[in-house]
C-alpha cells in the first residue's frame, strides 16, 4: 500500500533576497515522501514549494492539507484533495514520478539527468541598491554568463537606468542579452513611458511590468511596448484550458514564464505550452525559489519537454547556491549552462 509524509524545512539565503514585493532570509518549504509498504527501501520525493505572498495556494491550512493528502495517499482519489494547490501538485507530480522510476531522484529520467546534455540559463542578479547590483552584475558576467535577467522597480527608477547604460558600454546586444523582471512594479500609467525609456538598452523582453489582473491594459502594453512582454504572475491560478486560450488571446504577449510550483504542477505548465505554441508565443521556465530537489525535477520536465527551436533559450532556474543549507546534490554549473553528475550523490533530504 502507498504511503506519504512529510516535513517542513527551513532554507536560508546566503543574502537579503529583494524583489519589488518583499525582502527574504529565509523561506519554508516542504518536501513530500511517498513509499509502498511491499519495497519500502524505494522512496519518491518531491518538494512542496509554497511561495507565500504570491503563490494562489497561500492558505491558513496548508498543513492540513498536506496531511490530509497523506492520509489519503492510497485512495485512487486522493489527488483531489489538493487539486487547487499547485505547489502541492508540483510535489506531489515529482514524488509519483520518481518512485515510479525507482527512487533515485529521477523523476523525469532522460539525457540531462544522465550527464549527456545540458540547460542554458540566464544568470538572475536580485535587486539591491546601484553599487550592489553593479557588482552582482559583474559576478555574473566573470562567471560567464551571456544573459543576465535584472530584477527591477525596487530601487530608483532613474539608477536602474544607469545601470543599465553603464552595462551596454561595456557590452553590446550581440555580446549580451539583457532580460528585466519588473513584478507588476510599474503602474498602468506610466508603464509605456518606461518601456520606451528601457528600449534604448536593447533589452530582450521585460517580465509582468503592471500587476497581474488587469488583462486589459496589459494587453494594450503588449500591443504598443518597444519591449516584448512577457506573462508571468498572470498566470497564477489559471486552471482550466478554457481560461487558459482566452487569457492568451485577450492579451497577446510575446512570451509567458512558466512557474510549475506557482501554475498548476508539471501536467498544467504543459497545457500552457501547447496552448502558447499554438499561437507562436514563445516560453521558458523559471525556478521559484526551490531547493535543489525542486530544482532537479524541474531541470529534468524542462529536458523532456523541450523541442527544436526551444533548445538554446535561455531558461531561468536557479543555481542552488542562493541558499547556505540547501540540500547537496548531482546538480552543478558549469558556465551559464547547469548540469547532473550522474556519479553524484544525493545529500540527506529531511
Amino acid at each position: 500500500m502507498l504511503r506519504a509524509r512529510f516535513r517542513k524545512y527551513t532554507l536560508h539565503f546566503r543574502f537579503l533576497a529583494r524583489t519589488s514585493r518583499e525582502k527574504m532570509m529565509w523561506r519554508d518549504t516542504y518536501f513530500l515522501h511517498l513509499w509502498d509498504d511491499d519495497n519500502p527501501q524505494a522512496e519518491g520525493i518531491g518538494e512542496c514549494n509554497l511561495f507565500r505572498g504570491l503563490s494562489a495556494d497561500d492558505m491558513p491550512d496548508y498543513e492540513e492539507r498536506l496531511q490530509r493528502l497523506c492520509d489519503r495517499i492510497g485512495e485512487h482519489d486522493a489527488a483531489g484533495e489538493v487539486a487547487d494547490c499547485s505547489s502541492i501538485l508540483f510535489g506531489l507530480e515529482t514524488a509519483l514520478a520518481d518512485l515510479r522510476n525507482g527512487g533515485n531522484r529521477q523523476p523525469f529520467p532522460g539525457a540531462w539527468s544522465r550527464g549527456e546534455s545540458s540547460i542554458p540559463i540566464n544568470g538572475l542578479v536580485w535587486m539591491g541598491d546601484k553599487r550592489q547590483m553593479a557588482e552582482r552584475i559583474k559576478e555574473k558576467l566573470d562567471a560567464g554568463f551571456s544573459c543576465l535577467k535584472l530584477k527591477i522597480g525596487g530601487i530608483d527608477f532613474e539608477q536602474e537606468v544607469e545601470l543599465l547604460e553603464s552595462v551596454r558600454r561595456i557590452f553590446s546586444p550581440a555580446d549580451l542579452q539583457v532580460r528585466l523582471d519588473a513584478n507588476g512594479a510599474f503602474s498602468p500609467r506610466d508603464a509605456l513611458s518606461r518601456l520606451e525609456r528601457l528600449a534604448k538598452y536593447a533589452i530582450h523582453s521585460i517580465e509582468q511590468p503592471i500587476k497581474a489582473g488587469k488583462p486589459q491594459a496589459m494587453a494594450e502594453i503588449c500591443r504598443r511596448s518597444p519591449i516584448d512582454i512577457a506573462l508571468d504572475e498572470e498566470l497564477i491560478g489559471v486552471r482550466d484550458d478554457t481560461s487558459k486560450a482566452r487569457l492568451l488571446d485577450e492579451i497577446c504577449p510575446r512570451y509567458i514564464i512558466l512557474k510549475p510550483a506557482l501554475c498548476g504542477g508539471f501536467a498544467h505548465s504543459g497545457q500552457w505550452i501547447e496552448a502558447a505554441r499554438k499561437r507562436g508565443i514563445g516560453w521558458w521556465a523559471t525556478s521559484a525559489l526551490e531547493s535543489n530537489v525542486g530544482l532537479n525535477a524541474l531541470a529534468q520536465w524542462l529536458d523532456s519537454v523541450i523541442e527544436g527551436d526551444d533548445s538554446e533559450m535561455r531558461q531561468g532556474l536557479g543555481t542552488g547556491g542562493l541558499y547556505t543549507n540547501n540540500i547537496e546534490s548531482p546538480l552543478s554549473l558549469v558556465g551559464d549552462r547547469l548540469r547532473h553528475d550522474a556519479s553524484a550523490r544525493w545529500g540527506q533530504i529531511p
